[in-house]
């Protein structure tokens, strides 16, 4: 199959899905990267969708790897013949543990074409200048799963559902994307929980919804205190961060800290646009919406880029004090209403 779409982009789980579902086989897969949710949906697909029930039973096969693990073993096992069956599937997960992973280029030199064997790779990548990924994708497929940026959560979110014939509020994604973030295996966890409790006469999924079902409050969450921030809303933002210093657990300082300095970071981002158009600086930040780009419209006209700087700087000092660093007997909560304080003023 092929290794690459007609960009030359790098191949995509959607690419590998759409030729499984064509019956378009690679005796090899490594799917490897930062983002553990792609790795998993690739590798469940092949379990499920290639060999009948009866088929699966003698020919399909999982094994976990840890330190102990021998290459030869999973050599072996991919080396064995499906019974009454044309293909078998030996799914080896972890393989990050192996520690003479490079030995499997043996195998890959000459792959047996009834065996399809898929290796995950988590929590990082094989090095794609080494022979054993070179081999592999002579023969196989190799698929990189990197990490979502956060410009790219809405429409990841709009996707899942849309194959779920499910609508979400523009508010109700928004407290997603900055109460969940990037953890894609929690973020469709938790549109699965929606998708189960969403009115069937609308099939629409509300912040009510997710304040009802995920525990995440519509008033005071980490979506509602940034528009606050943004707009410079001086009483909200003050009442949205006492809501969260009295819920630390809720809303830990550091998720508050992560989430305003990604924010700033991106605005200091679209004052250094080479291109200072609308058009332009969406593309700088890599925003697919353009109703994403209006936040940062709004805190251009009220930050200037030497204010965005300074705030930049007292996030890494908020940062420290919050670690330890120079903290004196200053409570969590009294430097968080300090931080709230500097960007406002």
């Amino acid at each position: 199959m092929a290794k690459q779409t007609s960009a030359g982009a790098a191949i995509s789980h959607r690419d590998i899905i759409t030729a499984i579902r064509s019956q378009q086989y690679a005796p090899i897969y490594l799917l490897m990267g930062e983002e553990s949710y792609y790795i998993d949906r690739i590798a469940d697909y092949i379990a499920d969708n290639i060999l009948t029930e009866e088929e699966k039973g003698f020919n399909l096969m999982t094994i976990y790897c840890t330190r102990e693990t021998n290459v030869g073993d999973i050599v072996n096992s991919a080396k064995r013949y499906p019974m009454m069956s044309k293909y078998q599937i030996l799914i080896v997960k972890e393989c990050q543990n192996l520690l003479k992973f490079d030995d499997l280029q043996f195998y890959a030199q000459k792959p047996l074409d009834t065996t399809i064997l898929v290796l995950c790779y988590k929590n990082g990548t094989v090095d794609r200048r080494k022979k054993v990924v070179a081999m592999i994708d002579k023969v196989g497929v190799v698929f990189e799963s990197k990490k979502l940026k956060d410009g790219m959560l809405p429409s990841f979110i709009d996707d899942y559902l849309k194959r779920k014939k499910v609508s979400i509020d523009d508010r109700a994604r928004m407290m997603l994307v900055e109460n969940i973030g990037s953890d894609l295996n929690r973020l469709a966890s938790e549109l699965d929980k929606l998708c189960l409790t969403v009115p069937q006469d609308t099939m629409r999924i509300t912040p009510e919804l997710i304040e009802k079902n995920i525990g995440i409050s519509k008033d005071f969450n980490q979506w509602e205190f940034r528009n606050a921030i943004i707009e410079k809303n001086v009483v909200k933002a003050n009442q949205i961060i006492n809501y969260f210093v009295e819920n630390p657990k809720v809303n830990p300082p550091v998720m508050t800290i992560a989430m305003l300095f990604n924010f700033f970071a991106n605005v200091m981002q679209a004052y250094y646009s080479p291109v200072k158009t609308d058009q332009g600086i969406m593309q700088h930040l890599e925003l697919r919406n353009s109703w994403q780009f209006r936040d940062y419209q709004t805190a251009m006209r009220n930050y200037s880029a030497m204010k965005t700087m300074q705030i930049i700087a007292k996030l890494r000092e908020t940062d420290a004090k919050l670690k330890g660093v120079e903290k004196g007997n200053v409570s969590d909560a009294d430097i968080m209403r300090e931080l709230v304080y500097f960007i406002l003023h």
